[in-house]
């Protein structure tokens, strides 16, 4: 148990920390509402019509597509960084990880997955 005191005497500090701070400023902070600050800003833009409006899944769909491919060239990284002790076998797994990515993007290309319509 000994060894994790440290851990909790820093969660401890945090979380006092952050709610001194919340505290703190709830307590002195103005609070002076008028139909400007009310209103929802975004880019500087006059909001309008609701902002229940609902997008499309093909926007949901895109987004993840892109984040998944993404995140698979953060993988590229490290075996860059540790590519010449791997030698020849780095090299043919890096071609086989690249080949099933070209797969993937291949087959959601022919199923209409990037047409925005």
């Amino acid at each position: 148990m000994n060894n994790y005191l440290p851990i909790l005497i820093l969660f401890i500090i945090a979380v006092g920390f952050a709610v001194t701070n919340v505290g703190i400023s709830a307590i002195l902070g103005s609070r002076k509402p008028t139909p400007e600050k009310l209103t929802p800003y975004e880019c500087g833009i006059e909001p309008v019509g609701s902002a229940r409006e609902r997008f499309s899944v093909k926007f949901y769909l895109i987004a993840m597509l892109f984040v998944i491919f993404d995140i698979e060239v953060v993988f590229l990284y490290p075996w860059a960084v540790v590519f010449k002790p791997l030698k020849l076998f780095g090299f043919i797994e890096i071609l086989i990880f690249v080949g099933i990515l070209l797969v993937c993007y291949l087959y959601i290309w022919k199923r209409g997955g990037l047409e925005w319509d």
